[in-house]
């Protein structure tokens, strides 16, 4: 491995696509460190794949052992995720190696790490400093993108590569919401023959509001419209010829929109963008569905706009949330007409195995000085 630009990834692809991912790292000439934590067949992967690859086994949502980790043995260049690990300041700068290994001492100490181990690996800064962040996905509002451009770390990500896969699940929690599929199921699963109080409208008689027509955004409009409903949306996006009509501020969008889906990048502008105030502006019996990232809706506004029968708002499907992971608690959990689920709208087959060989690729251009045509969010 002496020479090579080496690369920890921090949760790999699941199942065979790690054959997939790694096949392609290995090939750009990378040395892989690969992570166990969340693999399933440990003793597996370790049979096919020892001696081509190194292995670890931690807690990457521990900042002190992922600094001790990402230093382990001389520093690892790049590091890759898909479950987006927060890789915060003090990450960076124990991890950059700008400062030397008194820096990264100073930085271990903020972030409650790391140990001798750690320390002694930033002493070869200058060959072992972290370079590149890759993220197999669309997002990079998990990493700290001022520290990681101060401190000159790249940051690449995968945009679109679940476009698809995303406007399918929001297909599906909006029919899931408009039929009442989880009622019915679970009145049916206790021996009731629930008849619905009144007749679902059909999708042909309903106006989606898409709020970020980006990739996702476009992908769920041109699914909706097939179905016969009318589109519209707030932001850059479709144009008038793509039948998706513009409306002309979000208050407007909120009101004349049956469901709204929400398809925006979490950042400082857009956080608590949708609350108490914007959700009071729905049409009556209205739907809310977020499948881009928690923090966009305000959860606890959310929450009590549903227990509220007075309310406008019928019922939300929700996929992102404020705290995930190991962390995951909402107040929306208990609430009926909520339909929650983790984080899982973008995980389909071909999705994640496009993620996962897209950003190999750009990990691999950037590593190797070879920026065009590489998305860099910080760049």
């Amino acid at each position: 491995m002496l020479g090579r630009d080496r690369i920890l990834l921090l949760d790999a692809a699941p199942g065979d696509l790690l054959d997939v991912e790694l096949e392609r790292l290995l090939g750009h000439g990378l040395a892989v460190t690969l992570n166990l934590r969340r693999v399933t067949d440990r003793a597996g992967v370790r049979a096919a794949w020892g001696g081509r690859v190194g292995f670890t086994d931690f807690d990457p949502f521990d900042e002190a052992a992922l600094i001790a980790e990402t230093l382990r043995d001389g520093g690892h260049q790049a590091v890759k995720s898909r479950a987006g690990v927060p890789l915060r300041a003090a990450f960076l700068a124990a991890t950059a190696g700008g400062a030397g290994a008194s820096g990264a001492a100073a930085a271990c100490e903020v972030a409650g790490a790391c140990g001798a181990a750690a320390v002694s690996g930033t002493a070869g800064a200058a060959t072992g400093a972290l370079r590149v962040i890759g993220r197999a996905g669309a997002g990079t509002d998990h990493v700290d993108l001022a520290a990681a451009t101060r401190l000159g770390v790249a940051v690449t990500h995968t945009p679109g590569s679940n476009a698809d896969a995303v406007a399918e699940f929001a297909l599906a929690q909006l029919l899931a919401l408009t039929r009442d599929l989880a009622g019915h199921n679970a009145a049916s699963h206790r021996g009731d023959w629930r008849s619905p109080a009144a007749p679902a409208r059909a999708l042909s008689e309903l106006t989606l509001g898409i709020l970020g027509p980006g990739r996702i955004g476009r992908a769920l409009a041109g699914r909706a419209r097939a179905l016969g409903m009318t589109v519209q949306a707030l932001g850059r996006g479709p144009a008038e010829g793509d039948g998706v009509r513009r409306a002309d501020s979000l208050a407007e969008l909120l009101a004349t929109s049956d469901v709204v889906s929400v398809h925006l990048p979490l950042t400082a502008r857009t956080r608590g963008l949708v609350g108490r105030r914007e959700l009071a502006l729905l049409r009556p019996g209205a739907i809310l569905l977020n499948t881009a990232r928690g923090g966009i809706v305000d959860e606890r506004a959310l929450a009590d706009a549903l227990r509220d029968p007075g309310h406008p708002l019928a019922a939300a499907a929700v996929d992102t949330f404020e705290h995930e992971h190991a962390a995951f608690d909402s107040p929306l959990f208990g609430i009926p007409n909520a339909l929650l689920t983790p984080h899982v709208a973008g995980m389909t087959r071909s999705a994640m195995a496009e993620a996962a060989v897209r950003c190999a690729d750009h990990v691999a251009a950037l590593l190797d000085g070879r920026p065009g045509g590489v998305p860099v969010a910080n760049g």
